[in-house]
């Protein structure tokens, strides 16, 4: 397995730590001159090596470009190992670290972030404080699991698993090791949002009727041309609607150098490479997420930042709906969950859904964006979604109530990874830890496993199982690849 480590990285977070101290010790008892850089004592406004974060991150895909970005520019962590199974990724996100670091410096140099093919490498140090990945979803439950076991705490990209099963032992093991998790659903964290989300919360419609939501086929993913040298494994005209993943068996290429492909795959069951899945430059996010042994679809697209947004907002964040109606044998048009408290939550292929299907808000409402939803309660609606423009809802007067500064959805306007910081030197519980991650999560595998059954089903968030269903029992769970394990 390769890594790419330069010398002058720190290995130990004793001695990195204890640095300072020591030699405050030794100074206090000798009389010879010494000079400190002001950042060392956090002087100039820097924060001091004893009081930074140090970081790893796992994982660099177009989302990972992301966060290590945020990463490398935070100025309260130190980056100082990056893993990827793919060399060009891993190398880009090395040099992204060295290249921010060396531009802070009087002497323009920095080579002190270390790059590894194997995750569990990275784990291994015992200086690194918390991790972040950004690996496809069939990593997700593995690795955090791996990183709680081994000290660290996480912040992981949603949704945090598979399968139900796979959640409910990641939750236990952080808990066990007492870590702190955070999952990515940073559209809960948008200032406006979390104001919308408040104020459902607090009754301000009264009691929530129905929500809707999106969830879309396969089709607008597989139809792209990227798909287009393997149409004959796709077979579009059959798979285009299903609302679940499934699984491909597309031709295999050649891998390419650099790239590990065996650890690529890892837990999942063994697929040849193929480009669709993995390819530099990367084409588009997640591109590997139509096929189920790596991805849940419309779960991963867009559905658990939906989940997240919504049962924050109906109070269910940590818990889940207690049926699931399908509409092959229930009174609803299309697939629908239903909350203890009567809340209905239907999934619907577009907007136009939610005015021509259920005629639930004015004819001239408009609806549009994603990654969160459209309430109805009993004194009005109001909507949730970012990337849709301002946030939308009527009679009038529920602004005045809901006292927005402003009814527009500025992603960039987001505390998530701030809070996950904050609470690593609190130990606070961050604002999606881990049973609201998993919560999340499982409202799109059991969703997955209603249309698989195609038909109607009742849960029990308490004990997540199904009532009287063995069959679909069997589904909440699946076997890893060996060795790999959970």
């Amino acid at each position: 397995m390769t890594q790419h480590i330069h010398y002058d990285a720190p290995t130990r977070r004793l001695s990195r730590r204890s640095f300072l101290r020591r030699t405050a010790g030794l100074s206090a008892g000798i009389a010879i001159p010494w000079i400190v850089p002001a950042s060392a004592v956090g002087a100039q406004g820097t924060t001091p090596p004893s009081e930074r974060i140090t970081v790893g991150q796992i994982g660099r895909g177009i989302m990972g470009a992301g966060h290590i970005r945020r990463l490398a520019g935070d100025k309260d962590l130190d980056v100082l190992a990056v893993c990827d199974v793919d060399r060009v990724r891993r190398d880009e996100a090395r040099q992204h670290v060295e290249q921010t670091y060396a531009a802070r410096r009087p002497s323009g140099q920095y080579q002190g972030c270390a790059s590894y093919n194997d995750y569990r490498e990275l784990l291994a140090r015992d200086d690194i404080d918390a991790v972040v990945i950004v690996t496809p979803d069939h990593w997700h439950a593995l690795q955090s699991i791996d990183a709680a076991r081994a000290g660290k705490d996480v912040y992981c990209e949603k949704p945090i698993s598979l399968t139900v099963g796979q959640g409910r032992r990641l939750v236990e093991m952080v808990q066990r090791h007492g870590r702190v998790f955070q999952t990515g659903t940073q559209y809960r964290s948008i200032t406006t949002i979390r104001k919308v989300c408040d104020f459902v919360r607090s009754g301000g419609l009264g009691q929530v009727k129905s929500v809707f939501t999106l969830w879309t086929g396969l089709g607008g993913f597989i139809g792209g041309p990227r798909f287009a040298n393997c149409l004959s494994a796709i077979a579009p005209e059959k798979t285009a609607t299903s609302y679940v993943p499934m699984d491909f068996a597309l031709p295999g290429e050649p891998v390419p150098d650099g790239l590990d492909w065996d650890l690529w795959v890892g837990p999942a069951p063994w697929q040849p490479y193929n480009s669709v899945y993995h390819i530099n430059p990367t084409p588009g996010v997640v591109p590997w997420s139509f096929n189920e042994d790596f991805g849940v679809a419309s779960s991963t697209w867009f559905h658990s930042h939906s989940a997240d947004v919504i049962q924050y907002a109906l109070g269910f964040e940590e818990s889940g709906p207690v049926e699931f109606i399908h509409p092959a044998d229930g009174p609803y048009p299309t697939l629908t969950c239903k909350y203890a408290n009567g809340t209905l939550l239907h999934l619907v292929d577009h907007w136009g859904q939610v005015h021509k299907l259920y005629k639930a808000v004015p004819a001239d409402a408009r609806l549009a964006g994603n990654f969160g939803g459209v309430f109805v309660g009993e004194r009005g609606w109001v909507t949730s979604m970012s990337t849709g423009g301002p946030i939308e809802g009527g009679p009038a007067e529920l602004f005045e109530a809901m006292k927005l500064t402003t009814r527009e959805v500025n992603i960039g306007d987001n505390d998530h990874h701030a809070n996950f910081f904050d609470c690593i030197r609190t130990r606070r519980k961050p604002s999606s830890h881990e049973e609201i991650g998993h919560r999340s999560a499982s409202l799109g595998h059991l969703t997955i496993i209603a249309y698989k059954m195609g038909r109607s089903l009742r849960w029990d968030p308490q004990t997540e199982t199904f009532a009287d269903n063995p069959q679909a029992n069997r589904l909440l769970d699946r076997a890893m690849r060996s060795p790999w394990r959970v």
